[in-house]
């Protein structure tokens, strides 16, 4: 099979897939963020207690904004100046001059004072991939910046405004895009392997869980259910190859009732034990022959009846796929050699009256009829894979919606 069953690990992220996955994380007494334009992310210098409930974390295009203190200096510096000019003395009119230039200059300062007070982020939509707001605070010029940026004020209202679905991305190019739940994946979501392919379903605490779809690069296909990150339950496999099983899954493999069909023509239909033909079963040759009774490791063996497409058939005792024990071969003109066999050979012919023939007579008998009487799983199969097609739909769906949000800079907790 192309790929494998299993979950997807949660991967160590590199400083690459930081820069194109922003993330938040938020604990009992810290919180921490990534920015996209950032060039080297780095969690410590990222980090910074929440200390009091209005305390504020801000990145953002930083600009001048002078406060209370520095605009008191820059109205004081013209008195200051007009003041020491006074002192040295000098000429009446010439100091009326030099009290109106200071004048001036004072109504220049304190008009550019308020306009860098009542500076605006002219487009708050862009940044608001990069701009991040933790706490509260009361500057309303801060509150109305985030109520167009779409971020919500507070804590708590930040909560309330996160998103359920998001896109992580791994160190050796995998990404997930769709639902989170506790920082794992939780919900639908597709995976992408790079290179290799893709699953798209239902996931549970990080693992595939419930019904979905694998599709591998070079074709193989599965559709049905899984547990805990493996095929378990009902589903089909198409190989790339042109063979497929459908039927029963457990831990990963084939395990159960199931049909096996291959791409020169011939088919099974029958029991499997950790993805190999074991049990009752019947296997119909692509020549025309045709055999029912008991398989061993993937190996005729046990007890069963061949019909071969000449018309020949044998009912007895197998071990490794050849005739051995005792049995009858009934060649297509009616006569019969009744006997014990060894790899495939009439040992020493026997009457068909003895016991021990008829024994393995009846023993072959019970087993071709078991295999042909097998419960069929074909209905459950194909409820499995109608779910396994809604659950990849909706899978696809959450990740439209996971990369709508990362285009937007809405948040998705993706880290407990």
């Amino acid at each position: 099979m192309d790929g494998h069953g299993g979950g997807a690990g949660k991967l160590t992220r590199t400083p690459s897939s930081l820069l194109r996955s922003p993330t938040m994380r938020a604990g009992p007494g810290t919180a921490s963020f990534h920015a996209l334009d950032d060039p080297e992310p780095d969690d410590k210098k990222a980090q910074a207690p929440l200390g009091k409930p209005r305390a504020l974390l801000r990145r953002a295009h930083h600009r001048f904004r002078p406060g209370p203190a520095q605009s008191a200096l820059l109205l004081l510096l013209p008195v200051l100046a007009l003041a020491a000019l006074l002192m040295r003395g000098g000429d009446g009119g010439h100091h009326l001059a030099l009290l109106a230039a200071a004048a001036g200059f004072a109504l220049a300062a304190a008009a550019a004072v308020a306009r860098l007070r009542g500076a605006r982020p002219r487009s708050p939509a862009l940044e608001a991939s990069v701009r991040w707001f933790i706490g509260e605070d009361d500057d309303e010029e801060q509150r109305d910046w985030k109520r167009r940026a779409g971020l919500g004020l507070g804590l708590g209202l930040g909560r309330r405004a996160e998103v359920r679905e998001g896109v992580e991305f791994y160190s050796n190019g995998d990404r997930y895009e769709g639902e989170f739940h506790g920082g794992r994946c939780s919900g639908s979501g597709v995976y992408s392997f790079f290179g290799k392919g893709k699953y798209e379903g239902d996931w549970v605490d990080g693992k595939y869980d419930g019904h979905g779809v694998e599709s591998w690069a070079r074709g193989s296909r599965y559709r049905g259910q899984y547990r805990q990150g493996l095929r378990h339950g009902h589903g089909v496999y198409r190989f790339y190859s042109g063979d497929d099983y459908a039927g029963e899954w457990a831990g990963g493999q084939s395990h159960g009732i199931g049909a096996q069909t291959c791409s020169d023509g011939s088919t099974y239909a029958g029991e499997f034990k950790c993805g190999v033909k074991h049990g009752v079963g019947c296997y119909h040759f692509r020549n025309g022959d045709l055999y029912a009774g008991e398989y061993f490791a993937d190996k005729i063996q046990g007890f069963g009846a061949y019909r071969f497409a000449n018309g020949h058939s044998y009912e007895g005792s197998w071990h490794e796929g050849k005739k051995q024990g005792f049995g009858m071969y009934v060649f297509g003109s009616g006569d019969e050699r009744a006997g014990e066999w060894d790899s495939g050979i009439l040992k020493s012919s026997l009457p068909l009256s003895d016991s021990a023939v008829q024994r393995a007579l009846q023993a072959a008998r019970r087993a071709a009829d078991s295999a042909f009487h097998l419960p069929r799983v074909q209905e459950q199969v194909n409820k499995a894979v109608m779910a396994a097609n809604r659950a990849a739909t909706a899978a696809r769906v959450a990740a439209i919606k996971a990369v709508q949000n990362r285009i937007d800079g809405k948040l998705c907790f993706i880290d407990a």
